[in-house]
């Protein structure tokens, strides 16, 4: 017999188990989203995320499924001593389905993991300035997004995001961030028109000293706009529309959502 011969009755059966395993998934994941989405949950969002009690009905519904799967895939780590609670998953993992819930799910596929501290952790930096220098530090965050695979969060701020009055919504920020990393912006002309717009009338009204409806903080660079303005988008989307309503047309666009009429 030739040495070669027995590749090809191997590789049809690797290929066989490979099938099955993927099937044998497929149909996993089905039981999983087929199973209700538990009362607890439910009510455990009404009294912890106020943007639960502005979602319609039915695209409660399919966010509920999104969580679910998001919260099957991707891996929750205490850190700093923090013990991960099914709360710290559902309240985390429910609005970060929200950005993608009339996207199919689409954006958060290569995310592997969220890291969680207690409060803000400390990270060491490198800052190189226009002339060339380096200067080393740490910087105290609140929330982190790692290339895309990964993104840290402090709880005690995910609370603060809750509590705050305004657009502050550290979630909404860190996972506008990795889609934003994931997508390498939008793909529209008149998205990049806008935003670049958007972007320098902030900062215009920063250096006059105004007072914004925007978070400051999106005068820092674009990709810290697009968080925050996404962040204002789903907090404040009445105001944003009001007042930028070019931009709100563009996020309505991105997301699929339509945070006004809610």
């Amino acid at each position: 017999m030739s040495a070669l011969g027995p590749q090809p009755a191997v590789l049809a059966i690797a290929l066989t188990l490979l099938a099955w395993l993927l099937l044998r998934r497929r149909a996993r994941r089905r039981a999983a989203l087929a199973e209700p989405f538990p009362a607890e949950w439910r009510r455990l969002l009404a009294t912890s995320v106020p943007l639960h009690q502005r979602v319609p009905a039915e695209l409660c519904r399919r966010l509920e499924r999104e969580t679910r799967e998001l919260l099957r895939r991707v891996h929750f780590v205490g850190c700093g001593g923090l013990a991960i609670t099914d709360e710290m998953r559902l309240v985390i993992g429910w609005q970060a389905s929200l950005l993608t819930v009339n996207r199919s799910g689409e954006g958060f596929e290569g995310l592997y993991s969220v890291l969680v501290y207690p409060d803000e952790f400390v990270v060491e930096e490198s800052i190189e300035d226009e002339a060339g220098v380096i200067t080393e530090g740490s910087r105290a965050l609140s929330g982190q997004t790692i290339e895309t695979d990964r993104i840290v969060l402090s709880w005690c701020d995910v609370l603060a995001s809750d509590d705050a009055d305004g657009a502050y919504n550290v979630v909404l920020h860190e996972f506008a961030h990795y889609l934003d990393h994931a997508f390498g912006g939008a793909r529209w002309e008149s998205w990049h028109r806008v935003l670049e717009r958007e972007y320098r009338a902030l900062c215009a009204a920063v250096e006059r000293d105004e007072e914004t409806l925007i978070d400051p903080y999106g005068a820092e660079d674009p990709a810290e706009f697009f968080a925050v303005a996404t962040e204002t988008f789903l907090q404040l989307p009445r105001e944003l529309e009001r007042r930028h309503a070019p931009l709100y047309a563009e996020l309505k666009r991105f997301y699929g959502l339509d945070p006004a009429r809610w």
